[in-house]
C-alpha cells in the first residue's frame, strides 16, 4: 500500500501488510537514517503491536512525525483489507 503522509518531511509511505504482519516499510523523503531504523524496527510486527508503539509519537512543535503517520497508515489499511 502506498499512503501520502500529511504535516511531515516524508512524502510518501510504503508497506503491505502480510498475515496481519507489517512488512516492506519505505519512506520517499524525510529523514533518511531514522527512517530506515524506524523500517527496520517493526518489520514482521503485528499491526496492531505497531500502531500501538508508534502513533501518537512527535516530531519537534508538530503535531504528528513520520512514524505516526505510519500508524495512520496501518489504521487506514486496516479498514479496507
Amino acid at each position: 500500500m502506498d499512503y501520502r503522509p500529511k504535516g511531515v518531511c516524508s512524502q510518501q509511505i510504503h508497506f503491505d501488510i502480510v498475515d496481519n504482519k507489517v512488512r516492506n516499510v519505505s519512506f520517499k523523503g524525510g529523514c533518511n537514517g531514522n527512517l530506515q531504523g524506524i523500517s527496520r524496527l517493526i518489520d514482521g510486527m503485528d499491526v496492531d503491536e505497531a500502531i500501538s508503539r508508534i502513533e501518537g509519537i512527535r516530531c519537534g512543535f508538530k503535531s504528528t512525525s513520520c512514524p505516526d503517520q505510519l500508524a495512520q497508515a496501518l489504521k487506514a489499511a486496516r479498514t479496507v483489507s
